[in-house]
């Protein structure tokens, strides 16, 4: 019998993982990055409903917005299909670098805060490598 290493295919993935193998990435690791509040909530139109579903420690995706008018490195905080917000300014320059160079990142729910014009949400955020 030869030892050595087996090639992954299709059928080889399916079998390790139910979706097919794509979400088994080796080494993984969250590096944790910087915890902030949420910026902006109070123009998400939906922020009310979006509320009732946030939970400590959900997991929210970050989306760059190079295109926007007000900040170059402007970073949507999403739930679902709705985004709650922004990284605040003053913390999302290093973030955008790195989002644009291919970092992957992520933030997860830390504390949410109602309130009726403003909500906080606090999350902390975490550079996917």
């Amino acid at each position: 019998m030869e030892a050595g290493l087996v090639k992954l295919n299709p059928e080889l993935m399916a079998l390790i993982s139910r979706s097919g193998g794509t979400d088994i990435v080796p080494f993984r690791q969250e590096i944790f990055v910087i915890n902030v509040f949420v910026a902006g909530t109070g123009y998400c139109d939906r922020i009310t409903e979006v509320l009732g579903y946030l939970q400590t420690g959900m997991q929210l995706t970050m989306r760059r917005h190079p295109e926007n008018e007000v900040d170059d490195y402007a970073i949507g905080i999403w739930h679902k299909d709705v985004r709650i917000g922004w990284v605040p300014m003053k913390d999302n320059l290093v973030i955008a670098r790195l989002m644009d160079a291919g970092k992957l990142f992520s933030c997860k729910v830390v504390r949410v805060e109602p309130h009726e014009k403003w909500p906080k949400i606090n999350v902390s955020i975490y550079m996917i490598d």
